[in-house]
């Protein structure tokens, strides 16, 4: 029998705007959790993500029903001292509470773990910030081209040598982070399986960012001598590198030792396994950038596809370069349930992303699009126990704001 909606019961209040703790909310929901997403009157920023300049730009908003697909939204002004009723019925009702706003501004605004644990003894607070909860740097603002990939040295490590820093994949290091955070709420619940008791669990961008550069920083640990920076035309391995086909595809290619002959066979280069400038390990380090010029014009003669069925028929480690446009058509993402459908989103926007969680025997909940503005502020208030004389006191008190009619 199919255990279905693992989650299924399990209450999650969402406090967090933006990516990555908004993304932990997300993989909670695809198992079944029942996620309210608590937004100011003007919404969460990340609604209007779609259009920064920065970002690719789409009439649909993909990344807000990314990072908010499956919740119920709730327009709440905390600056309101109204609010503090609903936020104080929210915590009893939640078993786990998100969130990521600044600790002075949470201070403020009473949602720090001491003003809502003691409501609810069981309650899962999970904190996510950019740099941590201590130290000289424990207020600033941190997004994840700052704090995971600038600050945890990743940025410094993924260029060629003499190239700058580059500007990273935009959500890469906050989803990666979500799944972090994710993690930890996973354990403290499983903790308080056993215990009975509540948790206070966190991470930061920048804890995520250091560990996913740890072997890097672990070797600066051990004083380790760093090798130059990568080469594509001199690089330390030649049968370890990047190279273009003849139809203008990159492809990454990493040949063990084991391999090589097979490789130089397959390739029709058995000639070189012979050739003294790189069979003699005295000489191949030198002539390292004479055989990537031979592997260029080699390369270079057959399109992708042919280098795709030569290097798996020798089962030989290789990648090849997609941009988003590609990826999406990959017949490996729809087999594996990567891309799945996304129900009511209206628009071009049929499909997304599911989370990179798998169990067997669990079937994730169908993505349903994410919420409008408010959209189910009185059916959550109702819930909690707020009367209709309740709820209308709390809209004229302007500590929620009237929910919006969904436009498919």
């Amino acid at each position: 029998m199919m255990d279905e909606n693992i989650f299924s019961g399990l209450k999650v209040v969402d406090f967090s705007s933006f990516v990555a703790a908004p993304g932990t909310a997300v993989i909670l929901s695809d198992f079944g959790a029942d996620v309210i997403k608590v937004e100011p009157p003007h919404g969460d920023p990340w609604r209007q993500g779609h259009k920064a300049p920065v970002q690719p730009y789409a009439q649909d908003a993909y990344q807000w029903h990314l990072a908010n697909r499956n919740k119920r939204s709730i327009a709440l002004d905390l600056k309101s001292p109204a609010a503090q009723q609903v936020i104080f019925e929210l915590a009893n009702w939640a078993d786990v509470f998100i969130v990521n706003t600044p600790h002075h501004a949470r201070k403020k605004l009473k949602l720090e773990y001491d003003d809502v644990a003691g409501w609810n003894p069981r309650l899962i607070y999970a904190d996510l910030t950019g740099f941590g909860e201590h130290g000289p740097d424990a207020n600033l603002p941190g997004f994840d081209i700052t704090s995971y990939w600038a600050r945890s040295g990743l940025l410094s490590m993924t260029r060629d040598a003499g190239a700058p820093p580059t500007w990273p994949v935009g959500g890469s290091g906050d989803n990666a982070t979500a799944v972090g955070l994710y993690s930890a709420i996973v354990t403290a619940l499983y903790r308080r399986e056993r215990t009975g008791k509540g948790a206070y669990v966190t991470t930061s961008l920048l804890a995520q960012g250091v560990w996913s550069a740890s072997v890097s920083i672990q070797a600066a640990l051990a004083d380790a001598k760093f090798p130059p920076m990568h080469d594509r035309t001199h690089p330390a391995n030649a049968a370890m590198n990047v190279y273009r086909s003849a139809d203008g595809s990159w492809f990454v290619l990493m040949v063990t030792p084991d391999k090589l002959a097979a490789v130089a066979n397959a390739i029709g280069r058995s000639d070189l396994l012979t050739d003294p400038r790189f069979s003699d390990p005295r000489q191949v380090v030198a002539n390292m950038p004479q055989l990537t010029a031979i592997f260029d014009e080699l390369f270079g003669t057959q399109p992708m596809a042919h280098w795709h069925s030569v290097f798996a028929g020798v089962n030989v480690t290789f990648g090849e370069v997609r941009g988003p446009q590609e990826v999406i058509n990959d017949p490996q993402l729809t087999a594996n349930d990567i891309i799945v459908p996304l129900n009511g989103a209206g628009g071009k926007l049929t499909s997304t992303i599911s989370s990179p969680i798998q169990i067997h025997g669990v079937t994730k909940t169908p993505a349903q699009r994410a919420p409008d503005l408010g959209e189910h502020t009185e059916q959550i208030l109702g819930e909690l126990g707020f009367d209709a004389k309740s709820i209308e006191s709390l809209r004229e008190s302007g500590a929620v704001a009237k929910a919006k009619e969904h436009v498919a």
